[in-house]
């Protein structure tokens, strides 16, 4: 890639960040309420999303050969119950993926 590309391809991805992130203040202004469908999305989709990682993060695992999914599963628990404690989405996915790389790295490795 060349420097002109590689100027190019960073100024794109700069346009089309800034672009993401400026779009939800111009169309919902302060004048108008919120769309019930937007607060919807906004009150539904972070569970979603934490869903889709857990059920992406499991889907290969096997239980009937080794380690018989044990780091998957004291990761699983380390972040539910760091998320009863703390109530807080990123400790609770920081806690589970520290247990889990910890035990993937020397307890199962």
């Amino acid at each position: 890639m060349t420097f002109t590309e590689q100027v190019l391809t960073i100024a794109l991805c700069v346009a089309a960040t800034v672009l993401t992130r400026s779009l939800p203040f111009l169309f919902f202004t302060s004048r108008r309420p919120t769309p019930k469908f937007v607060q919807y999305l906004g009150a539904a989709l972070p569970s979603a999303v934490f869903a889709l990682l857990v059920v992406y993060c499991l889907k290969d695992v096997s239980p009937l050969s080794f380690p018989y999914g044990i780091p998957e599963a004291a990761g699983c628990l380390a972040t539910v119950a760091v998320h009863l404690l703390f109530r807080n989405m990123m400790v609770s996915m920081a806690a589970g993926t520290a247990v889990y790389m910890v035990l993937v790295q020397t307890v199962f490795a």
